[in-house]
């Protein structure tokens, strides 16, 4: 009887030391692979917004008009009134710095891997008017709804609609 529990704890044992060899060598094999991509996630949609608003900011406070178109899909009305309200600041010697804008809510609509539809509450809350001799606060604007169609071009999410949100409506209907 000793025997064969001598012969049993053997074959354990060699099993055992087996089994951690195998798990080495196929450790080590993997350890010699390069690492598999890690995806990043997607930023949240209130995060794309935000950085699309500081891009615009700093068009805005720069002066830049081609800056700011880059931040539209071509022929977006929305792109287009923002730039020539900016070209008209432009012409005037102004540039508005400090440009803020305070989100209440936003609200996914939609969203695919290059496009995205947001329902969004906010309102401009910070932003100063600056020419030659000019400094002027921008006043606090009313809280407005609006629906946000971005689209992503070239790994960039531009904004391709803007229209007024149906106060009425869910965010789920809203197209």
């Amino acid at each position: 009887m000793a025997a064969r529990t001598s012969y049993a704890v053997a074959a354990l044992v060699a099993l055992a030391v087996a089994s951690v060899a195998l798990l080495v060598a196929l450790g080590g094999r993997a350890a010699d692979l390069p690492p598999r991509p890690v995806r990043s996630p997607e930023p949240a949609p209130a995060a794309v917004l935000a950085s699309w608003d500081r891009q615009r900011s700093e068009a805005w406070a720069g002066g830049d008009p081609v800056a700011l178109a880059a931040l539209y899909t071509p022929g977006s009305a929305a792109g287009e009134r923002d730039v020539r309200m900016l070209r008209r600041y432009v012409a005037r010697d102004l540039r508005v710095e400090g440009l803020r804008t305070q989100r209440l809510r936003v609200v996914v609509v939609s969203r695919t891997d290059h496009r995205l539809v947001l329902r969004v509450r906010d309102r401009v809350v910070g932003g100063t008017v600056r020419g030659a001799g000019v400094s002027v606060r921008l006043p606090r604007d009313r809280v407005s709804a609006h629906v946000v169609s971005l689209e992503r071009v070239g790994g960039r999410w531009l904004v391709a609609q803007v229209r007024p949100a149906d106060e009425g409506r869910s965010p789920s209907a809203v197209r």
